[in-house]
């Protein structure tokens, strides 16, 4: 009976031990290049443009208005005494208020 049991051991041991791997070969893995991004990446922000919004009053059509002007993805309004994280995001515009909600400042970030 044990050696009937040895044929079926030998194959449960084999299909258990680790096969190594033939590898590919060089031509199939090309090297990876680096590309230089584009002059002006799309979705950064640009407040440079932003001059003609300072003053106005919060507002969604100032908020349109600033994104469309700089290119910025996100915008965030900041109040006075408002605590904001300091994560650097190109994509984003922050616009800070007085008291009575007109723009002082913009800058991104």
């Amino acid at each position: 009976m044990i050696r009937s049991l040895l044929p079926i051991a030998a194959l449960a041991c084999a299909a258990c031990t680790p096969q190594a791997r033939p590898r590919a070969p060089a031509q199939e893995h090309p090297q990876v290049t680096e590309i230089a991004p584009p002059a002006v990446p799309v979705g950064t922000c640009g407040s440079e443009r932003l001059a003609t919004l300072v003053g106005k009053t919060r507002s969604e059509a100032v908020a349109a208005e600033a994104l469309r002007l700089s290119g910025a993805r996100t915008l965030r309004w900041i109040e006075p005494g408002m605590a904001v994280t300091m994560d650097y995001r190109q994509d984003r515009l922050n616009l800070y208020v007085d008291a009575q909600g007109k723009v002082e400042r913009l800058s991104c970030s």
